[in-house]
């Protein structure tokens, strides 16, 4: 391969995502989601994405790569048992909680 024929490659980071450097992205961005969210959630996570400098697509494409990487979904998904469910419905209502003056206080009554 002659000299001006070799590119310059960049693997971001965040979305292993491969970059030809001073041109487009080698893959084409032609794809379109489509996708129906309740509005509060889809502005606050907006938000959220503005203020750490991401786009929406961006971040989508994030989730997508990390996907696609790990051949699964990048984080746990559970279903709460009755005990948690029990437990976060009377945390809510401010219920059987224990309260700590401090993490001292936090350890002794958890016996740490």
């Amino acid at each position: 391969m002659a000299k001006e024929d070799e590119i310059a490659l960049h693997l971001c980071p965040i979305c292993a995502t491969l970059w030809n450097i001073g041109t487009e992205a080698f893959m084409s961005k032609d794809a379109t989601i489509r996708a129906r969210i309740e509005p509060d959630l889809k502005r606050r996570v907006e938000n959220l994405f503005e203020r750490i400098g991401l786009s929406t697509t961006e971040a989508l494409t994030l989730f997508y790569r990390q996907v696609d990487l790990r051949k699964g979904l990048p984080f746990n998904v559970v279903i709460p048992n009755k005990t948690t469910l029990k437990t976060m419905e009377d945390t809510d209502a401010g219920r059987n909680l224990v309260l700590c003056k401090d993490a001292d206080d936090l350890f002794k009554k958890l016996g740490i």
